[in-house]
């Protein structure tokens, strides 16, 4: 070998591989160093030797049937050195480790282990960022989880507690609503995901109020009771009036105060004189009460009335008022509701008519033109069974305190419903093998069996919170270990058959998997909390009692 490089002393010397057969060689490396001009003298230093194992193989592409894919041999070397292998820095796990909390966190446990496997991070740092972000969701999460499931036995209500308390608060608001219930068809159905409640009312001479602010009314009721109980499972409530009264108009008046006998037929022949008299006094009532009405809005720099309506009769001063806020970002700034805006109202029209009105009652109806059910009921969360459809909805009573609020948004309420779901689908098995049947659930893989579902799992199952703790952790580490050192052993398997073309196919099926499994979870929940069979059957009841209305 001949010194190419005067600068360096560096020699180059290549030697062919491509035409040696099949088989694994040893490469020896001897250097001897002489004097520049005199070879027969004697070394200058000791003779240098180095030896190299390697394995020549020849393989063809695995998809070489393809007509695109080229079928020629490839000749490969793979050393056979048992040397140090490549060095990662503190800083190219650090970086690594990002990456793998946010593919364990897109698509689980075995997405990350096998992004992580496919770029050579070692198995015991992919075990290690694993069971970090499991410890880190465990002990932030589940303590949050335990406090807003968590019930001791004494305070649990049974379902027949549920049934006694739903029917108590109905026919309390009942009462104060004017409206009257009817038992017969009055049904209350507490299944595992929600409780279903079918309300058919009539209303009376002393109803002042339509169906939705029925609905809204007698679900704000229940929900604060709910709170109360800390029963926190979805409710969903149809109501339905039933009976002659159900075409009273209550925005416009026309109907309201009217009752539902038959008039005498004598009414023909009473003296109208009295009649004319009350008119004209009803007539300057309902004046006096639109000018109140215009000057508390006119005052007011908040809200702007987009409709009203005034009517009297001998008993009632009925106003109904359609309002909206006028500031800008108002579900964000606007934080009146309009039970508020009613009892201002009321005060203002009563104070500047207290003599006018003499004996007869005022009745004021506030609505918000954009509210809705959600808003006027109080819930702490509502889920819809689609986004037109706001008559088919269930509610959660809201919860105190900021983990509470934190639990009860959008991204939050979705995933601890799923996760509860999920949990309540294999809740029999933890039933029956306890603390060790919950270590196996969160150990075995493509069960959807994460740290959380399985704390909530612990939860429902009525675990102590320590043993749910302890359960979790030691399935998550025993899974995190397992995977990590599967999936190296994938990606090893993988490159010595020349299958890395799958790799990232592979990964995309395990993402594919995790978005399917997610998505077929939250639509058999939702076709589940939303079956028509009850509500079916309640119709069909007040069908056979009442006919066709």
């Amino acid at each position: 070998i001949n010194k190419v490089d005067q600068s360096y002393g560096r020699a180059y010397f290549k030697a062919p591989y491509a035409e040696l057969p099949e088989g694994h060689y040893e490469l020896k490396f001897r250097v001897t160093v002489y004097e520049e001009r005199n070879t027969s003298s004697n070394m200058t230093m000791e003779t240098k030797s180095k030896s190299i194992k390697f394995e020549h193989t020849l393989s063809k592409e695995t998809l070489a049937f393809l007509p695109f894919v080229d079928d020629d041999e490839h000749s490969e070397v793979r050393i056979e050195d048992a040397g140090p292998r490549s060095c990662w820095t503190v800083q190219d796990l650090g970086d690594w480790g990002y990456i793998l909390m946010g593919a364990e966190l897109g698509g689980g446990r075995e997405t990350a282990m096998l992004t992580g496997g496919a770029a050579g991070i070692p198995a015991w740092w992919m075990a290690f960022i694993s069971l970090s972000l499991s410890i880190i969701s465990l002990l932030i999460i589940y303590p949050v989880m335990y406090k807003v499931y968590h019930q001791d036995a004494d305070d649990i209500l049974s379902r027949n507690h549920i049934v006694r308390l739903v029917h108590d608060t109905v026919e309390s608001v009942g009462e104060q609503l004017g409206i009257e219930i009817d038992d017969d068809l009055f049904k209350t159905e507490v299944r595992e995901l929600s409780i279903d409640i079918m309300v058919p009312y009539q209303n009376t001479e002393n109803t002042l109020s339509d169906s939705s602010e029925v609905r809204a009314e007698l679900l704000r009721s229940l929900l604060e009771e709910f709170a109360i109980f800390r029963v926190f499972k979805p409710v969903q409530l149809n109501v339905r009036v039933i009976g002659d009264g159900q075409m009273v108009d209550f925005d416009s008046g026309v109907g309201v105060g009217s009752r539902g006998e038959e008039k005498d037929l004598s009414v023909e022949q009473q003296d109208y004189s009295s009649f004319f008299s009350e008119l004209h006094s009803l007539s300057r009532i309902e004046d006096d009460v639109r000018d109140s009405l215009d000057l508390f809005f006119t005052r007011r720099s908040d809200v702007e009335m987009t409709g009203a309506v005034v009517t009297s009769d001998d008993r009632v001063v009925f106003v109904s008022v359609i309002f909206r806020p006028t500031q800008r970002f108002a579900w964000l700034r606007f934080n009146k509701t309009s039970t508020q805006i009613k009892d201002e109202l009321y005060r203002f029209i009563h104070e500047r008519n207290e003599d006018l009105l003499g004996s007869q009652e005022l009745v004021v109806k506030t609505r918000n033109e954009v509210s809705t059910l959600a808003d006027r009921s109080g819930a702490g969360r509502v889920e819809r069974r689609s986004q037109q459809d706001d008559d088919r909805i269930v509610a959660v009573a809201k919860q105190d305190g900021l983990g509470g609020r934190v639990l009860q948004t959008k991204f939050l309420g979705d995933t601890l419903s799923t996760v509860e779901y999920m949990a309540n689908e294999k809740r029999e098995m933890i039933n029956k093998w306890g603390f060790w049947g919950l270590i196996f659930f969160v150990w075995i893989p493509f069960m959807a069996s994460g740290v959380l579902v399985g704390a909530m799992l612990g939860l429902l199952s009525r675990m102590q919170f320590m043993r749910v703790l302890l359960a979790t952790l030691i399935g998550g580490s025993i899974a995190s270990i397992t995977w990590a050192y599967t999936a190296e052993g994938i990606v090893k398997f993988m490159h010595q058959y020349k299958l890395e073309v799958f790799i990232p196919l592979v990964i995309g099926v395990f993402i594919l998997m995790a978005v399917l499994h997610i998505r077929s979870t939250k639509m058999r929940r939702q076709t589940e909390l939303f079956e028509d069979t009850l509500l079916d059957n309640f119709h069909a009841d007040i069908v056979a009692k009442y006919g066709d209305q």
